[in-house]
């Protein structure tokens, strides 16, 4: 690591004075901070708080219903997990819903990164009339209620003729307010007005910059909203299960069918929230070191 040391000029003893005093000033840039023992402490106690409830649902899969709703519960993995699986795959037609869950997922969170990151460059960078009313008009659909806007989007998605099927569940949500806001926010400190402002001089209109400078820039911010955005979707239950049937459910909807019985089997139940949880997990363990490397690179200057 490189260490600046700035000393102030010593100043001389004026004939028949006194020595004025010294000032030594001393800069240390670039300086290493390492954690003690208590912040690992606390790191490894938070580390087990939200490990515990998978482990729980593990366990839990993994045995019969009766050893579940014993009092203590178990807390070691039993011999049933596969059949338990199993089980959960074909009552719940878990194969089908987790197609459905990856295209509704997946075709909102692409849509929304990429009509939020437009949205939030024309709201951060661009100078147009009403630019400010229209953002407040946007940040102001954030605190309506969804609940307001079921019955007459349940109308609208019957006379297009969507009741029942995907695009009912995709086209409401092809953007978010906070997808937006949160765009607008990155991009009006990460992306300095002086780039834009060189692609304006080279002749390029606004899409080539968008194209050319701000998707660069804006990389970091697209893969974290992606991801939240993608898990959201995929975790939604209260819309799908109003406009989507057992025949074409998402991961949500076709869990309700395990209990759906008499006597709910809560193995089976586990057996299937971890099945769909699975998913999500891979996703994280395959592209997190990225999504967390491009916040990191994003979030350092120079």
């Amino acid at each position: 690591m490189t260490t600046e040391t700035l000393r102030a000029p010593r100043l001389e003893t004026p004939p028949g004075g006194r020595r004025g005093p010294r000032l030594p000033v001393r800069i240390r840039a670039g300086r290493q901070h390492h954690a003690g023992p208590v912040a690992y402490i606390l790191l490894g106690i938070a580390t087990l708080a939200s490990l515990f409830p998978l482990y729980w649902t593990m366990v839990a899969a993994s045995t019969d219903n009766t050893r579940v709703t014993q009092s203590p519960p178990p807390f070691l993995p039993g011999p049933n997990l596969f059949e338990n699986l199993g089980k959960a795959w074909t009552d719940a037609a878990m194969g089908r819903a987790m197609i459905n869950s990856m295209i509704v997922a997946g075709a909102i969170a692409t849509s929304t990164v990429l009509f939020a990151t437009l949205a939030g460059f024309a709201f951060a960078k661009l100078r147009f009339k009403g630019r400010n009313v229209l953002l407040m008009l946007v940040i102001g659909t954030m605190m309506v209620p969804p609940q307001l806007a079921v019955v007459p989007l349940f109308m609208m998605m019957t006379e297009l003729g969507w009741g029942q099927k995907l695009p009912a569940v995709i086209f409401p949500t092809l953007v978010s307010a906070v997808g937006v806001f949160f765009m607008r926010q990155y991009l009006s400190d990460a992306l300095p007005d002086e780039l834009v402002e060189a692609g304006r001089v080279d002749g390029a209109h606004s899409l080539r910059i968008f194209w050319s400078i701000v998707l660069p820039v804006a990389r970091p911010a697209m893969a974290v909203l992606f991801m939240i955005t993608f898990v959201h979707a995929w975790n939604d239950f209260f819309w799908p299960y109003i406009v989507l049937d057992m025949t074409n459910p998402t991961v949500p909807v076709a869990l309700t069918q395990l209990s759906a019985g008499y006597v709910r089997d809560q193995s089976v139940i586990m057996a299937g929230a971890l099945l769909g949880t699975l998913p999500l997990l891979v996703m994280f363990v395959v592209f997190g070191r990225r999504i967390v490397g491009g916040i990191m690179q994003g979030a350092v200057k120079g």
